[in-house]
């Protein structure tokens, strides 16, 4: 013999309770997600500039002189002179006096050294100097820095460049890259 017996009240009220603690805890968890969807995209995009501005950065060369010195590929120290540059030696931040920017056509940033302590209040194109259209809410800055003795590389030798790019809402990312000289090439 079976019995059928239905649920009673306290069993139906005692379900109902379970099911909707538990459906109430999933619910707060994608509300959550929903709430802070936005923030993963920030990141993403602040990730994208400071890859990109680190990219550019250590894409330039480091030498003992200026690019433009007569002696930049063979100069063995950043003195002017016979094993040294033939005009300009190359220190850190950029050439003011020669006019160098980031977005000069004839005169642009021509090494790593040129970089330290640029910084964009907004991000701009580098091939126009304009604000880039979406990214109002972004900055950047750029710090180059001698890395000391780095894997048996003598300290002087190589240069330590940190990108910083804050994003909307105070959420920065940082970027760092190491850049040995070449110089001189005999």
């Amino acid at each position: 013999m079976t019995s059928e017996r239905g649920l009673s009240l306290i069993e139906l009220l005692v379900f109902i309770v379970v099911v909707g603690v538990a459906v109430s805890g999933v619910l707060s968890v994608y509300s959550l997600n929903a709430r802070s969807s936005a923030d993963p995209m920030l990141r993403k995009q602040a990730l994208a500039i400071a890859e990109s501005l680190l990219d550019e950065v250590l894409s330039k060369p480091y030498t003992y002189c200026d690019p433009d010195d007569a002696n930049v590929e063979t100069a063995q120290n950043a003195l002017v002179g016979p094993l040294g540059c033939a005009a300009t030696p190359e220190g850190l931040g950029c050439e003011v006096a020669q006019g160098e920017t980031r977005y000069a056509n004839l005169t642009p940033f021509d090494n790593v050294n040129d970089y330290d302590g640029f910084s964009m209040a907004v991000i701009e194109d580098l091939t126009t100097g304009a604000a880039v259209t979406g990214l109002g809410g972004y900055s950047a800055t750029v710090q180059v820095q001698p890395a000391g003795v780095f894997n048996g590389i003598p300290a002087g030798e190589t240069l330590l460049v940190t990108v910083t790019v804050t994003a909307p809402g105070n959420q920065g990312v940082s970027l760092s890259g190491y850049r040995t000289r070449y110089a001189p090439n005999f």
